[in-house]
């Protein structure tokens, strides 16, 4: 046997220090991997993350935050319609919000979507409409309510839909996101839209033994894109199919549609500090004191004790689209010149909460007479705000300003 030379014992010490050097960083990277959800977790016991819903031509359908609270196990979803106008930094210019995924992607969107939001939202997935279709059938189809039949035609296209609560296959749901009535206003449309997403988070916690499952998983987030690690996903997926799935709140970017350059945008109320106050309350009722208060969702009576007309009913909707329960609008039994909130309840900070989305603190709690008959003290009611004069609309204005 030829003796090895000293070049090539050379050779050979090098490439075994090598392999032990890659060997080592592999060890160092693996150990020093952190889990994102984990390390989010740390910092905001919230969960936030947005789903973006992707038409074939690059546009989106629709996109909605998730706000969840592992520890009661109860959400809220923000819908966020493709047509939102804004001045975003990303484009340099006023237009829609879509057009910023077209054309910076989704790194973009989510940043601007956290801005209009004002939340930090560590996640994201991004599904086309035609993986939505795969997911639908999945999942062995998504259980949406549709209040009267759809019977429609358009471009040669029928778009037909039974009325009630309906489980819809792939196809089916394409077709509930895809029609417009004529007379339908956006408001229905984005309702759909909503309803889709709870939809498929209900059936991700009513069959998370399937969707968990290891072959399963695989082919469900095949249909989807994220920032996260396979295990990291898996984790967070984890954590979703928890979902109180028969209490989840919703709320919507509401304002004025105006036309910009041919398109028709949806600048947010109040310059976007509506969204931003409701998304903060809303986030702030799921983890309060330790989610005890967050098992229903309250009921309003608004009563306009002004002479301005239309009052009540505009207040209304606001408490709505802040995911209260809101009774028709009433007129108050005389005026008022300062706003007040009467809590039926005795739940001093549900009712500090409700006075905060308005800027009012003149609470009074009812006294309830225990002789009564339960029926006669505000029995389907918890909290009546009355309007004053000292209300612009949208506050309560101090007599200070």
């Amino acid at each position: 046997m030829k003796k090895i030379r000293d070049e090539q014992k050379g050779i050979i010490f090098l490439v075994i220090m090598f392999s032990i050097l890659i060997a080592a960083a592999v060890f160092f990277a693996l150990s020093l991997r952190t889990d994102s959800v984990a390390d989010s977790l740390d910092e905001d016991q919230v969960i936030r993350q947005l789903y973006v819903f992707e038409e074939e031509d690059g546009g989106v359908l629709f996109s909605s935050v998730l706000v969840y609270y592992p520890v009661t196990q109860k959400a809220a979803l923000v819908n966020v319609p493709s047509n939102t106008g804004a001045i975003y930094s990303s484009l340099g210019r006023v237009d829609a919000l879509e057009e910023v995924f077209r054309e910076k992607g989704i790194g973009a969107y989510r940043n601007e979507v956290a801005s209009l939001l004002d939340m930090k939202i560590p996640f994201y997935t991004v599904m086309k409409v035609n993986d939505l279709k795969l997911l639908t059938d999945m999942l062995g189809g998504l259980r949406v309510f549709i209040s009267s039949p759809v019977d429609y035609e358009e471009d040669g296209k029928r778009y037909l839909l039974p009325s009630g609560a309906v489980n819809l296959d792939g196809d089916k749901i394409i077709m509930y996101l895809s029609y417009k009535l004529p007379e339908e206003d956006t408001d229905s449309e984005q309702e759909r839209y909503q309803n889709v997403m709870a939809a498929i988070l209900t059936a991700f916690h009513e069959k998370n033994y399937l969707v968990l499952n290891q072959k399963n998983f695989f082919k469900i987030t095949s249909c989807m894109e994220t920032d996260l690690e396979s295990d990291d996903f898996f984790t967070l997926f984890k954590m979703i199919c928890n979902i109180d799935s028969e209490s989840i709140r919703n709320l919507t970017i509401t304002g004025v549609n105006r036309v910009n350059d041919d398109k028709i945008l949806l600048y947010p109320r109040d310059n976007g500090e509506f969204i931003k106050t409701a998304v903060k309350q809303t986030t702030n009722m799921l983890i309060s004191t330790g989610g005890t208060q967050t098992s229903r969702i309250y009921v309003l009576e608004i009563q306009n004790g002004t002479t301005e007309q239309g009052l009540a009913g505009r207040t209304a909707e606001l408490f709505r689209n802040a995911s209260y329960d809101v009774l028709s609008p009433v007129n108050a039994s005389g005026y008022y010149d300062k706003t007040v909130i009467i809590d039926h309840i005795g739940n001093e900070e549900i009712a500090r909460m409700v006075g905060e989305f308005i800027h009012c603190t003149n609470i009074q709690e009812e006294e309830i007479n225990l002789e009564e008959e339960v029926e006669n003290i505000a029995a389907n009611v918890d909290f009546t705000v009355i309007l004053g004069k000292d209300f612009n609309g949208r506050y309560v204005i101090s007599s200070s300003k």
